[in-house]
């Protein structure tokens, strides 16, 4: 995993997919977390980061998931667990299997990491200014997708 640790501080490189069908997209939570993300994880060495969403994807939730263009470069600063964190997000257009249910069909699905249950759900678009979703960028960004990578620095203070 690409972590670097120090004393109250934490450097990660995180590779997430941005899935969007029907105008929703999907995010996933843990138990014991209070917020939403895109799904996704943290890179491995000499693993590209597309790699890393197809991975996580897989492990995840069992899904063959296509990634496609790189959508985000995002330099990533906040707190967390009293812990300030820097944060590489490499966010990529993913798709799901075609022949996986749409977000009206299936609102809601399980996966899980290592032993910890995630809920992944799908969220319409129009609605994320109410989602306590993190990075907050995403909240207004997944409106209009860019047409090429955007290189985003970002600040979140905890709400």
């Amino acid at each position: 995993m690409l972590v670097i640790k120090r004393k109250g501080e934490r450097f990660t490189v995180r590779a997430a997919g941005v899935c969007v069908r029907d105008d929703h997209v999907l995010l996933h939570t843990a138990d014991g977390i209070d917020f939403w993300a895109l799904p996704g994880g943290r890179g491995e060495f000499g693993e590209p980061t597309a790699e890393t969403v197809r991975r996580e994807m897989v492990e995840e939730t069992g899904l063959e998931v296509t990634v496609g263009n790189l959508l985000w470069l995002m330099e990533n600063f906040f707190a967390y667990e009293c812990k300030a964190f820097h944060e590489l997000g490499f966010y990529y257009r993913m798709t799901l299997p075609e022949e996986f249910p749409s977000p009206a069909d299936q609102p809601e699905f399980y996966g899980a990491e290592e032993d910890k249950p995630l809920t992944f759900c799908w969220f319409p678009v129009a609605d994320l200014e109410e989602v306590r979703l993190f990075p907050s960028y995403f909240r207004q960004a997944l409106r209009e997708l860019p047409t090429s990578p955007v290189h985003v620095v970002h600040r979140d203070v905890d709400e």
